[in-house]
């Protein structure tokens, strides 16, 4: 704790005085603990050095989302290193289940209305623990073919998935071009990983988003993950329409943008995901026919 103390002083250039860290439940990927100190608590994350990129990655992120003023979420103060392992740093905020999910679906549709003329990020990031390669592309289906699709195929592969689900992928690859015909999206920002894991209220029932896997993409990615394991109100989605519409090919895309995710935890976490993963790359050839 003494040389977490000393080099978080140096960070933020004033001495901090930890006074008591307390384990928090709930952390999937890294240790997270709640760090008293002086003037207001802090949300730590720890992990292995080996992931500092990761940490490193997460903070600007949450700055990307943060200058946006729009969804709320935890600043970051200092990331960086001691002994075998790497720390991030941020504003401690008190989490709450009750808050406004119609307030939450207007913000995400102001969040999304930051654009940019490109598809893809400044750098590479997570998805999870899985990299997320982000190089920029004028083209959004091409930028979704290799930079998303293809990359989780190919570690599919890597992790043994069985080859129904391979040859499918390869099929969809190679058709999904249909699913685009009369619509090319902006590219708006995305929070990237918008599961119910990843938002929350805060004491002002005010809506926080965190763990974000940032990029310029279709914004119908971020609507399609909240539908994919639920716990989004339907005030949530009444507002976000009202205040940014759908295409009504959405209703097929959804389905193949979760492709990803239902991919990236195959090669995550194995078992079930495979048939996920199968049957809905079956399901949405079938809507190309």
């Amino acid at each position: 704790m003494q040389a977490l103390e000393v080099q978080l002083s140096r960070k933020i250039a004033k001495p901090l005085h930890i006074e008591k860290i307390t384990p928090i439940a709930g952390g999937d990927i890294s240790k997270t603990f709640k760090v008293q100190c002086k003037p207001n608590p802090c949300f730590l994350k720890i992990h292995h050095t080996s992931m500092y990129a990761m940490l490193q990655s997460e903070a600007r992120n949450l700055e990307a989302l943060g200058k946006t003023e729009t969804l709320r979420v935890p600043l970051p103060i200092a990331h960086g290193q001691v002994g075998n392992h790497c720390y991030l740093l941020l504003e401690f905020l008190e989490f709450h289940q009750s808050g406004s999910g119609a307030t939450l679906g207007r913000l995400l549709a102001r969040l999304h209305r930051h654009t940019e003329n490109y598809y893809g990020w400044f750098e590479d990031n997570w998805i999870g623990t899985t990299s997320q390669p982000n190089t920029k592309c004028t083209d959004w289906v091409s930028f979704w073919r290799h930079r998303r699709l293809a990359h989780q195929l190919r570690l599919a592969k890597h992790n043994c998935a069985p080859n129904t689900l391979l040859e499918h992928g390869e099929h969809l690859l190679c058709d999904m071009d249909g699913l685009f015909e009369n619509y090319s999206p902006e590219s708006s920002l995305l929070h990237g990983d918008l599961w119910s894991g990843n938002f929350a209220f805060d004491a002002k029932a005010r809506p926080v988003v965190y763990d974000p896997a940032c990029y310029y993409g279709d914004r119908e990615t971020d609507l399609a993950m909240t539908e994919l394991f639920g716990g989004f109100s339907r005030e949530f989605y009444s507002a976000y329409m009202e205040a940014y519409p759908l295409d009504g090919g959405y209703r097929v895309r959804k389905d193949f943008y979760n492709l990803y995710h239902v991919l990236n935890h195959f090669n995550l976490f194995g078992g079930s995901y495979a048939k996920q993963a199968e049957q809905t790359c079956l399901k949405v050839l079938s809507e190309l026919k």
